[in-house]
């Protein structure tokens, strides 16, 4: 009798960890980095912008062959890339912003597969991420290398099997602890005065210093470092 009541209170007391944990990462999930108000009024009336559930399709004003599906960072609000999507659609890309489940690319990193027949008329496709997004997207292409032709990574380094000489990694120097997980030397940049929260627009990152150039400096680089990479 004694037996079974101690195993009682010791199944009750995990159950009671379990709850808790779940509790809290659901908290910890739902404090997440907010896009910058600005974003949400710019994009309201934006013909060029057409959401389907998760994915949001940005186009360019002339018919594009290249599209980049983009997975954001871990407990960002995805529009809060728009900014950085909006420049390469100026630059005649297709891009497909994927909102993620609780914003964590890692719950869903093979979200790219509904985004290809939703786009017949594209022939080339790329992957990129930021931070975290970056690593799942970069888990995705070492997988898939059939589906994609490149590799884009901003804040993030190859995360899986993938040819280096297909990825583009864009970094700030206030963002320099990512090199020693970078053992690949291609197309690699550098912004200087850049950090790490600054590819997208949701203000200040916890731990993040704070970068000397504006975000939309450190974006424009970034846009022109892309295309010069697609270009190749």
């Amino acid at each position: 009798m004694k037996k079974h009541k101690t195993l009682k209170i010791i199944l009750i007391s995990i159950f009671s960890l379990v709850i808790i944990f779940i509790a809290g990462f659901f908290i910890w999930a739902n404090n997440y980095y907010h896009a910058e108000d600005q974003i949400v009024t710019t994009i309201k009336d934006d013909s060029s912008i057409k959401v389907i559930d998760n994915l949001t399709i940005i186009s360019p004003s002339i018919p594009s062959d290249t599209c980049i599906i983009f997975y954001p960072g871990a407990r960002v609000e995805a529009i809060a890339y728009m900014p950085l999507l909006e420049k390469l659609k100026d630059k005649g890309y297709t891009c497909v912003l994927v909102k993620m489940p609780l914003n964590m690319a890692i719950f869903n990193v093979n979200a790219a597969d509904k985004v290809f027949d939703k786009l017949p008329d594209i022939k080339h496709w790329y992957i990129a991420g930021h931070s975290m997004g970056g690593a799942m997207a970069s888990d995705y292409a070492s997988k898939h290398q059939n589906k994609v032709d490149g590799l884009i990574l901003m804040g993030a380094y190859i995360y899986g099997e993938y040819p280096p000489e297909n990825v583009l990694t864009v970094y700030g120097t206030f963002n320099s602890n990512l090199e020693k997980e970078i053992n690949y030397t291609q197309n690699i940049v550098k912004i200087e005065g850049g950090n790490h929260a600054q590819f997208g627009n949701y203000g200040k990152q916890k731990g993040d210093p704070d970068a000397t150039i504006s975000a939309d400096e450190q974006q424009t680089i970034t846009v022109n470092a892309i295309v010069d990479f697609i270009n190749k």
